[in-house]
């Protein structure tokens, strides 16, 4: 976040009685709200699928020609940049909406993963990137805590709970509450906890902790004008990394026109990845499953009822299970 400050001086002359008086007005600091409203990506064609062409070849990797503005974020030296394209909207914003809850792997995922164990990534280890509905007790973490409940599983689903044991209560730097895509590339954001080091990101962080081979990135109800560039500098870092990032809608609209779900879908087509379309799993709940917190009225509807995170849990486990399988072969 820049500061910038104005300051005005005026000076009137009384050649009488006193000489020079001098007035100093107050200083004005300006400061963008992080509510700020994305812009709307403008269409260059008009697609009949939300999914385009893919821009992404992992053999290759991206190119940069602009570089999100954020203020002292220094990243780790295998860090990427990336080809700033334009999003393709399409005529109908619905269209995402219609895609399936589940993710269908895409085609590059295996050897991102492998490009990932050559480099030294943990293959029982997975993050996470979101806000305060990403912490391990409001989603994961009773799969570390639960036996009995990871005992009702399917089997395969026990299989990957046991595979991935010790990742789902795991505190970390990326999901935190009020956690946006630029938090994730501001080096102060996690105060030094977590085993960061001042003047690394929490993405930077979390690849150098925790090594994982797979990130489920679910953010945005804490959005910021450039939310989509953000998360396209951070999925190109990911997967630079040799991490397989899952990218996942979320409940709420806060932004009243669901943009931030379309650009995650749009994004997942880009970069040929996975799309858990946690959004549509709650269209049976009254009121999407959502409702406010009394001690927050502001935010509006964007908090997660008992029903949904019920859901929201197991649908997230269901669409690891599918990533993990397809990126090992399994």
């Amino acid at each position: 976040m820049r500061k910038t400050y104005f300051s005005v001086c005026s000076v009137a002359k009384e050649t009488f009685t006193r000489g020079f008086l001098i007035i100093l007005f107050a200083f004005i600091t300006a400061c963008a709200p992080s509510s700020t409203q994305i812009p709307t990506p403008k269409a260059t064609q008009t697609p009949k699928r939300i999914v385009p062409t893919p821009r992404y070849d992992v053999t290759t990797g991206p190119r940069l020609t602009s570089t999100p503005d954020v203020e002292s974020t220094p990243q780790a030296s295998s860090t990427p940049t990336v080809q700033s394209a334009t999003l393709t909207a399409t005529p109908n914003l619905d269209t995402w909406m219609s895609l399936p809850v589940m993710p269908e792997a895409g085609t590059n995922i295996r050897a991102i993963y492998q490009r990932g164990i050559n480099l030294g990534n943990d293959p029982n280890a997975f993050s996470i990137f979101g806000d305060c509905q990403a912490e391990p007790q409001e989603f994961l973490g009773v799969y570390d805590t639960d036996k009995v409940l990871v005992e009702s599983l399917p089997p395969e689903l026990q299989e990957t709970v046991e595979h991935f044991s010790g990742s789902f209560e795991r505190e970390s730097p990326t999901a935190q509450d009020g956690t946006t895509p630029g938090a994730l590339l501001w080096d102060q954001w996690h105060r030094g906890e977590y085993g960061c080091s001042f003047g690394e990101t929490p993405v930077a962080c979390e690849l150098r902790v925790h090594r994982p081979s797979f990130v489920i990135i679910q953010i945005g109800s804490h959005f910021e004008s450039r939310n989509t560039e953000y998360l396209r500098r951070i999925i190109a870092q990911l997967i630079e990394n040799g991490v397989v990032p899952i990218l996942a809608t979320k409940a709420d609209n806060r932004e009243l026109d669901h943009r931030i779900n379309r650009d995650m879908a749009l994004l997942a087509a880009e970069f040929d990845l996975p799309l858990w379309n946690f959004w549509a799993s709650l269209s049976n709940l009254p009121n999407r499953g959502l409702f406010t917190r009394k001690d927050r009225p502001l935010q509006g509807d964007i908090y997660l009822t008992d029903e949904a995170r019920i859901i929201h849990r197991e649908t997230g486990l269901e669409a690891l299970d599918i990533v993990w399988r397809a990126a090992t072969g399994q």
